[in-house]
């Protein structure tokens, strides 16, 4: 932007989690881009989580790919897409269509999506396009697909704010899903009525909003909801007359489920007798109930009878498809219902069409005038990788996602890529361990460039508009897609002229034909023009040609389920025997997110804002299991399987349930020695919807002992960290960074190394103690400290990086060695308060000095008045149940 032009102000969507956040991004004179929450976008009214607030610091160019690399060296996008477009035709001709494969991502647009889909599937004639989202949702596609005959979210957001009884299952809706646990939140401040019990083995920071926390065992819950339908079945509290005029299979399912014995169900899934009454109680008295299931549901080997256990309540009460009840799965990715609308599935077909249906497959290969349609699935994400390490895959697209971070057993899946003969890696950027892997680079455009659709877990379609310029010769996935079909003999099928023109195809198919018979119908945008594609307000489907867009768009209250006799069918499922761990292995890891990063932090991890809450690898465990493995707050600790291992800090607290442990998903190869956790994970999945069980790892924890441990503040970021145990963050002026080391070194060398040439460097050491601390100027300007000891260093972390943004005069330098602030100026703490940097500290002193209230405390620290993603944590605060900020404080403190 030239000094000259306006700022300007582009709506767009968030491009992180399910939700689908509108977002005012605000391109500056200076080229800065400020962002808001659209106040007018009906997913969150203005609201943005700490992610969503912090996207104007994720969009520099350092990292960027920013022209298409062959065999590790820049060339023309001409001679990249001739070689992957030769390669692929060439393994095709050798081995047969089901030799390549794509495996694409969430976080790709709709129209991406849709050409890489019509691609395999019409042109190819493989299905072997699958994708990240088989990773979060699969299990949920599954079961809506048994149960209804479709795919399809029955409800909306709004019925989360009306209804009087939310059921949380395997959700940490206030991390993962921030904004719609605000909207939660504000609902039920405004609702004295309303209760919400959350259903986890974890206390997470939902359950700061919770009347009922049932701490289930790993993967019980289809005993849980199956003695659930037995206590509405014997409590006379079914709708018999929705049973019979639109379900089948209820006496199957209830025969399944079984009577409900209390205290059998108590046995099965670890609760007490009185909590289980209590929650059947709860769901048989209250008409108006939504049952809002996430990953705690779906990442399991039983998954897709978890979900389906959860959907027969609702068929049997008829609370489905009415305002405030009904199942809602809270989806993972920006995009993953926009995937699943295009079949980007592998076992699925386009317009949510099954692949295993022949007239379906007719439908669609007419309309894409194709020579080939796929007709049987092809493999999915986990089987997919296992066939490129068996030699099966010859030729492989991967697309906006990270598998050797992201898959199960994912060393397995590096070294799976290793074999490859020709892989092909389209992104964003270079900080992605994927990458290595790559025989042709694509460097494709990022958010805030690209152009297009997505849809969030209410059905809602939203823009994503661009607001920069691309860089380099980046470009558009979909136009990546289009290049390589032209140049593999389809030309007139992928003569695109734009994201509107692709967009206008897929809206056609998903009416074609369809006269009411399948539940995905935007028919009514088949035409619309380019200016009207460009000012396409968020609109939720279905979206019928030839009708009004319907006042109602909740699907089922009436029945009219997509099924041949248009009824929903009961699935009897049955609780399995009970999943055990092993002697060696005697511990269930759970992985999951943690509430300020995404992914595996290629965007997040740019902005030391999101990491000031947490910005080092953990593993959280009992304090009952830390004593029985000997270990200590803030130790290392190997996380370790028969499958890998990985080593992180502990944090102890009694939010973990005994016997289990979790570690977050985030850390890479990029940020940490050896952090991937899914290198641990058992590559294990639901035998009907392919999802791997993410939640349940049978895992052996071990302290490591190191000679030295250190942590340092470093104004620029070290290139190569020669040391056993690592961890590196940005933070505003810089760098943080964690250390360890197995034997003894010259630390004073090593610290030096670091800290540049011509440094001035001033010393502290103890050798009684074993404490050593260096911190360097050059001229005037701090370069950094290290502070070093034989435990984990108790240093303030938000003091000593602060230390990178503040004018140390000469004569306090020496307060530096210290270690923590001076008296007069108050450790914060750990950081609770991402926006405003505001720590544990300040708000136990804020409540100490009379803030009695969530919004008391946002009055006198501003804290958890901006995205609101803290206010959580800031309740459990001033609840004295404080243990989720506590046990973050010994990460921050303790190293």
């Amino acid at each position: 932007m030239t000094a000259q032009e306006p700022e300007r102000t582009v709506k767009t969507t968030c491009p992180y989690c399910g939700v689908g956040c509108g977002v005012l991004a605000t391109v500056k004179q200076d080229g800065s881009v400020s962002i808001a929450g659209d106040p007018d976008h009906p997913a969150n009214f203005g609201r943005l989580c700490s992610k969503g607030s912090a996207l104007g610091e994720t969009l520099s160019l350092d990292d960027r790919l920013l022209h298409p690399e062959v065999g590790g060296r820049a060339t023309s996008w001409d001679k990249a897409l001739d070689l992957v477009a030769e390669k692929f035709t060439d393994a095709i001709r050798e081995h047969g269509p089901d030799s390549v494969a794509l495996y694409v991502s969430g976080q790709i647009l709709t129209e991406d999506y849709y050409v890489a889909n019509k691609l395999m599937k019409g042109f190819i004639g493989s299905a072997n396009i699958d994708t990240n989202s088989r990773l979060c949702m699969a299990s949920s596609v599954a079961g809506h697909r048994r149960a209804f005959g479709s795919d399809t979210v029955p409800g909306t957001y709004e019925d989360l704010e009306r209804c009087d009884l939310l059921v949380l299952v395997g959700s940490n809706l206030a991390w993962c899903h921030p904004v719609l646990f605000q909207r939660v939140e504000a609902a039920k401040a405004a609702n004295p009525n309303m209760r919400v019990v959350v259903i986890d083995p974890r206390e997470t920071a939902t359950c700061a909003l919770a009347d009922l926390h049932l701490a289930l065992e790993p993967d019980t819950d289809v005993a849980l909801f199956n003695g659930l339908l037995a206590f509405l079945a014997e409590s006379d509290t079914l709708d018999h007359g929705y049973i019979a005029a639109h379900t089948n299979g209820f006496r199957r399912a209830l025969e399944a489920a079984g009577p409900c014995e209390i205290n059998r169900i108590a046995e099965e899934t670890g609760l007490s007798p009185a909590d289980l009454a209590t929650f059947y109680t709860m769901v048989a008295r209250t008409e108006k109930t939504v049952t809002v299931y996430s990953q705690g549901v779906n990442q399991s080997v039983v998954g897709t009878d978890k979900v389906n256990a959860i959907i027969n309540t609702h068929l049997a009460t008829g609370r489905i498809g009415r305002p405030g009840m009904g199942p809602f799965s809270a989806t993972g990715q920006p995009n993953a219902m926009g995937g699943r609308e295009v079949g980007g599935l592998a076992n699925m077909l386009a317009a949510h069409m099954a692949l295993e249906n022949p007239d379906h497959r007719d439908l669609v290969q007419s309309f894409w005038r194709s020579p080939e349609i796929a007709d049987k699935a092809g493999l999915k994400a986990v089987d997919l990788f296992r066939a490129v390490g068996e030699g099966k895959i010859k030729a492989l697209w991967i697309m906006a996602t990270n598998p050797v971070d992201s898959l199960p057993d994912a060393d397995a899946v590096a070294a799976a890529l290793k074999t490859c003969p020709f892989v092909v890696v389209s992104d964003v950027t270079r900080a992605a361990d994927t990458v290595a892997y790559a025989d042709v680079l694509l460097p494709s455009a990022a958010w805030g460039e690209k152009d297009g659709t997505v849809t969030n877990s209410e059905r809602r379609i939203s823009r994503q508009r661009g607001f920069l310029d691309l860089p380099g010769e980046a470009r558009p996935d979909w136009w990546q897609l289009r290049q390589v079909g032209q140049r593999m003999g389809f030309a007139e099928a992928f003569a695109y002229s734009g994201p509107d023109a692709i967009f206008r195809e897929h809206a056609a198919l998903s009416g074609h034909k369809n006269k009411g018979r399948r539940d995905f119908d935007i028919g009514r945008l088949k035409d619309l023009s380019h200016e009207a594609f460009d000012a396409l307000d968020p609109i939720q489907w279905p979206q019928a040609q030839g009708e009004a867009p319907a006042a109602e768009t909740r699907f089922f209250a009436k029945g009219g389920f997509f099924t041949p006799d248009g009824k929903a069918t009961f699935v009897a499922v049955r609780q399995g025997p009970s999943r055990k761990t092993e002697r060696r292995y005697p511990f269930v890891l759970n992985t999951g997110r943690i509430r300020d990063q995404w992914h595996t932090m290629t965007r997040t991890g740019k902005t030391g804002r999101l990491l000031s809450h947490i910005a080092e690898p953990y593993v959280e465990l009992h304090p009952k299991d830390a004593r029985r493995a000997g270990i200590a707050a803030a130790d290392l600790v190997d996380v370790t399987s028969p499958h890998g291992s990985a080593l992180v800090r502990a944090q102890i607290s009694e939010r973990a349930q005994p016997g289990s442990v979790f570690v977050p998903i985030h850390w890479t190869d990029q940020v940490s020695s050896r952090a991937r956790i899914d290198t641990v994970v058992a590559p294990e999945t639901d035998p009907v919807s392919g999802q791997p069980g993410s939640k349940f790892t049978p895992v052996a924890l071990k302290k490591r002992v190191f000679a030295w441990h250190g942590f340092a503040v470093l104004q620029e970021k070290p290139d190569q960290l020669e040391c056993d145990y690592w961890a590196i963050a940005p933070t505003l002026g810089g760098w943080r960074v964690e250390m360890a080391g197995a034997e003894d070194r010259d630390l004073v060398a090593f610290a030096a190394r670091y800290l540049t040439s011509d440094v001035d460097l001033l010393r502290f050491e103890d050798p009684g103690k074993g404490l050593l601390r260096i911190a360097g100027w050059k001229d005037a300007t701090f370069k950094g400290a290290f502070f070093f000891g034989p435990e984990p260093v108790a240093v303030s972390r938000p003091w000593a990086c602060g230390l990178l943004t503040e004018q140390i005069a000469t004569e306090n330098r020496f307060k530096v060695l210290a270690g923590g602030p001076p008296v007069d100026s108050p450790d914060k703490g750990a950081i609770v308060c991402s926006c405003f940097q505001v720590g544990v500290n300040e708000i136990q002193a804020a409540i100490g000095g009379g803030a009695a209230t969530v919004q008391a405390v946002g009055t006198c620290l501003k804290a958890g008045t901006n995205c609101g993603s803290c206010r959580s944590e800031i309740q459990s605060l001033l609840d004295a149940s404080s243990k989720d900020i506590a046990d973050d404080a010994k990460i921050a403190q303790a190293g």
